[in-house]
């Protein structure tokens, strides 16, 4: 699977796939794709991540208390 690094808008190889999707893992482990050569993997955080297309990453996978609401101010 592939996410977007927002900030420098590279494409990030996700390798540890159970980590994406689990709400305590606040980073998952990834390879950048970007230039010619294989990049060693590194850490991201997920909240630097995003859906190729632009869409933030659900709540589900980054919010430990996603089935709570939030109170708006």
């Amino acid at each position: 699977m592939y996410l977007k690094h927002i900030q420098s808008g590279d494409l990030v190889e996700v390798i540890g796939l159970p980590e994406l999707f689990d709400p305590f893992a606040e980073t998952i482990e990834g390879r950048i794709h970007a230039g010619e050569e294989l990049q060693e993997p590194a850490a991201f955080p997920k909240l630097g991540l995003a859906f190729p297309s632009g869409e933030l990453l659900p709540r589900c996978w980054i919010d430990p208390e996603y089935r709570t609401q939030r109170k708006r101010a």
